[in-house]
């Protein structure tokens, strides 16, 4: 299967083109085939180009793709609904399934940290975008990802390993004292990763279902802040 994964939640973004389902060449059945950028304010010009452009230089016509991961949230407004409605699109057309993920649950995954994990990404305005996880993840469990302040998410992160990207939070988690792993930035390659596991436990969604997930918090908590 030609899995397609976009990411368009933050200021730089990519699209990745993976095999998957199949044997490759290191033994597995995933393996990333290229990776293109994606620069930050002009995604709703470059992205459907890019993806043409990638598609053909690999020797592919769109009517290949057999499946698309791409990041629903946390992130830019603008970014995530470029992302997710160039997908719809593509995803109608030629009637293929969507996993949408989460970038907070792609940092927990890239880490490979087990036990309890929180994963952090800068959300502006001095808050932080936090994922909570257990790996490996009981039955039925639920993870829980909402928007904290810089203050709420250090107190919060008390028990937990850190993973981030975001080298600003996880030096600011380290001199908290927190465990804390530092990632590589997180590309639409490990978008891929995540979404294929997606696609092979049935965790897709049709254009008709697909959303953003903002994580912001709402109108009354934002008042009950500014009156704190």
């Amino acid at each position: 299967m030609l899995l397609l994964a976009i990411d368009t939640s933050g200021k730089q973004g990519s699209i990745a083109l993976a095999r998957a389902g199949e044997p490759v060449a290191d033994g597995g059945d995933f393996e990333v085939i290229e990776i293109a950028s994606l620069v930050g304010g002009t995604f709703s010009a470059q992205l459907i180009p890019q993806i043409a452009e990638l598609l053909s230089s690999n020797g592919f016509m769109k009517t290949a793709i057999g499946a698309f991961a791409v990041v629903s949230g946390p992130g830019s407004f603008t970014g995530l609904r470029i992302g997710l409605a160039a997908v719809k699109a593509l995803a109608e057309v030629l009637g293929k399934p969507i996993a949408p993920v989460s970038l907070l649950e792609v940092c927990v995954v890239a880490s490979a940290a087990q036990g309890r994990v929180m994963s952090a990404l800068d959300a502006g305005r001095s808050e932080v975008y936090v994922g909570e996880y257990e790996i490996p993840a009981r039955a039925g469990q639920v993870p829980r990802e909402s928007i904290l302040s810089r203050t709420e998410f250090l107190a919060q992160a008390k028990g937990w390993t850190v993973v981030t990207p975001d080298s600003v939070l996880a030096e600011a988690a380290r001199a908290a004292g927190l465990t804390v792993s530092a990632l590589e930035p997180i590309s639409a390659a490990d978008v891929a990763r995540l979404g294929w596991r997606k696609i092979q436990s049935g965790e897709t969604a049709g254009p008709e279902q697909l959303e953003a997930n903002y994580i912001r918090r709402t109108d009354a908590e934002m008042l009950d802040k500014i009156r704190s």
